[in-house]
C-alpha cells in the first residue's frame, strides 16, 4: 500500500470517483441531516480541471485540491470504506503537503462538517491547526489550516 502511486485522474476515472465519494459520504447524510457536498459536485468537471488525485488499483481513495494564489484548497479526501485502515488517508494527506510545497504554497487549507468528529480528531494529528467556525449556507463548517515550512 505504501508504495502505490498517486495520480491526476482521467476522463476513465470519473464513475469511480463518484463511487468513492459516495461510498464514503453516504454514512455522514443521517448525522448531519443532508447530503454533503462532496456528493454533490460535479466530478467530471474537477477532473478536468486536474483537481482530482486518486490512489489504488482499483481506486481506493482520492483528493480534490485547488490551488489558490497563497494556499492549497484540500477540497475533498475520501477513502472508500473497504480501504479504511489502510494507509491511505494518511498517504493521500502527504500528497497534499507534497503537492502544495510543489507549487510553491506556503499552507494548506481545508474545512469540514461540524458534526464530523473523526475528521475534527484526525487533522490535528496531522498537524492542521482549527482558525474557525462558520456557517455557509446549510453547512456548519470547521476551518483549518496547516502552515508549511
Amino acid at each position: 500500500m505504501a508504495d502505490e502511486e498517486i495520480r491526476p485522474a482521467g476522463a476513465a476515472d470519473v464513475p469511480v470517483v463518484a463511487d468513492v465519494i459516495d461510498a464514503a459520504f453516504r454514512p455522514c447524510i443521517a448525522r448531519i441531516g443532508q447530503v454533503p457536498q462532496p456528493m454533490e459536485e460535479d466530478h467530471a468537471a474537477s477532473v478536468a480541471a486536474g483537481k482530482v488525485f486518486v490512489t489504488g488499483d482499483p481506486v481506493t481513495g482520492l483528493v480534490v485540491v485547488e490551488a489558490f494564489a497563497d494556499h492549497l484548497f484540500l477540497d475533498t479526501i475520501a477513502v472508500h470504506p473497504t480501504a479504511h485502515g489502510g494507509g491511505v488517508g494518511r498517504r493521500l494527506l502527504r500528497f497534499v503537503d507534497a503537492h502544495a510545497r510543489e507549487l510553491g504554497l506556503p499552507e494548506v487549507r481545508l474545512c469540514t462538517n461540524a458534526l464530523m468528529w473523526e475528521n475534527r480528531k484526525i487533522y490535528p494529528r496531522y498537524g492542521y491547526e482549527l482558525v474557525g467556525r462558520r456557517v455557509d449556507g446549510p453547512y456548519d463548517r470547521v476551518h483549518y489550516r496547516k502552515r508549511l515550512l
